[in-house]
């Protein structure tokens, strides 16, 4: 049969007689011999060896043809090798991006259940991953259990930042994650209410870079729209003595307006209306800020009726129908 060219013992019979171009009838596998005597004999394909015999084959000057052979055989099993190895890499990088969308999946399923403990103990499972989405995710469910009713203000500390190391990593690993801005501006928010008034106005310029940031990357997201607004209507309604500390701290310290805000919760419910319970109810208030009292109560209204799912829903639930009650004693 014609020789296995892939086959690192079947060598051209160029290399045994000087002649070009054309193999024997078989395979030049080395046997035994000496001189310029070779032993020619066939082997069954495919034939696999991790140490090929040709090594003991002597033709001509031995030495310099036992070094080429050497060297063409290591080489052959370098590439064979890499290809395992290679092979074995790709199986193990589906593996786990399969068990990543797998948990995440998992996750997206929890936080629209509700199930804010179940989510928390899932992702912590998981503290040490490299992968940024299930990194923010780790941070917004970190966020959400500190905001529970039953967290102690000790625990709710820790978890707080606790939640802004997850999404500073998150941002770490991949900085085109809109996500991962939105979450790190989030808890950069929350941590600056244990930092002081200082440290909280220092970090405004670092949040509203991160939120416009996400929207840059994705116009789309209601959520991040929704943020930009709630850092306008802040700074808005800052009080008289903190603005005028801004002023004293910082040469352009941070400001906005309430038609600012309002701008960015009309967009937010432009793009996903009804999303949230709490853009409904800063609606509300920002058209109590403006003295326009029916946009107002049309907004809480709607605040007030909002599906509660989570316990800030419930929250968002009790201070619209508080505002409103205020306006009936009023009236």
């Amino acid at each position: 049969r014609p020789p296995d060219a892939s086959c690192i013992r079947c060598l051209p019979q160029s290399l045994l007689h000087g002649k070009s171009g054309r193999f024997s009838s078989g395979c030049f596998c080395a046997g035994s011999g000496s001189g310029t005597t070779t032993t020619i004999h066939t082997h069954p394909r495919p034939y696999s060896a991790p140490v090929p015999p040709c090594f003991s084959l002597v033709v001509g000057n031995g030495g310099a043809f036992k070094r080429s052979l050497l060297l063409s055989a290591l080489s052959y099993l370098g590439f064979e090798t890499y290809q395992v190895i290679s092979q074995a890499a790709l199986v193990r990088a589906a593996a786990t991006v399969f068990r990543v969308e797998e948990i995440l999946e998992q996750a997206d399923y929890l936080y629209e259940s509700g199930e804010t403990e179940k989510l928390y103990q899932l992702l912590t499972q998981y503290k040490e991953s490299e992968d940024a989405e299930l990194l923010w995710r780790l941070a917004r469910a970190s966020r959400d259990i500190a905001q529970l009713s039953g967290t102690s203000e000790e625990e709710k500390k820790l978890l707080v930042y606790e939640a802004l190391e997850y999404a500073k990593r998150a941002l770490e690993k991949n900085e085109s994650s809109f996500a991962a801005h939105k979450w790190y501006a989030i808890c950069i928010s929350d941590v600056g209410d244990y930092e002081g008034i200082k440290a909280k106005i220092a970090n405004a310029y670092t949040i509203k870079e991160h939120f416009e940031k996400a929207i840059e990357l994705n116009p789309k997201d209601a959520t991040s729209i929704h943020l930009m607004g709630i850092w306008c209507y802040t700074f808005a309604e800052m009080p008289w003595y903190q603005r005028r500390m801004a002023n004293v701290l910082f040469a352009a310290p941070p400001s906005s307006t309430y038609e600012e805000a309002l701008g960015y919760f009309h967009r937010a419910e432009q793009v996903d209306p009804n999303f949230y319970s709490k853009n409904l109810l800063l609606l509300g208030k920002t058209y109590l800020k403006l003295h326009n009292k029916k946009l107002a109560v049309f907004w809480l209204m709607k605040a007030k009726d909002h599906p509660a799912h989570t316990e800030e829903d419930k929250q968002v639930q009790t201070e619209a129908a508080q505002l409103l009650t205020g306006f009936s004693d009023k009236s």
